[in-house]
């Protein structure tokens, strides 16, 4: 298959988009690092610990999704193919759901 340059504004656009997956996930990690170092104390530490681990995790997991999602976008521009489905939109969905729950817990007890 032939492959050809994007137009330069869509390869910038899908770098940006690449740039705002990053900043979530550079959030989420800031958060995980506040909650397991900065709230955690020694009667609840475990549940910080885990609602830490969880923004960790997730962060990790985004960071990888939104360089892997960039490289198939940039892929599929460069050879005139439909863009994938945005799956890491799901990942973001549900992986924010799980810490948003986590956090219900913790605060709770």
């Amino acid at each position: 298959m032939a492959e050809s340059e994007p137009d330069y504004r869509f390869t910038l656009a899908n770098e940006r988009t690449f740039l705002a997956w990053i900043r979530t996930a550079l959030a989420l990690l800031a958060a995980g690092v506040a909650v397991g170092e900065l709230f955690a104390t020694e009667t609840d530490g475990l549940g910080h610990t885990a609602l830490a681990a969880a923004c960790v995790t997730v962060a990790t997991t985004l960071s990888l999704g939104a360089f892997y999602r960039w490289r198939q976008v940039q892929a599929a521009m460069r050879r005139d193919k439909p863009l994938p489905p945005p799956t890491i939109v799901r990942v973001t969905v549900t992986g924010v759901c799980i810490i948003a729950i986590a956090s219900a817990f913790v605060v709770a007890l």
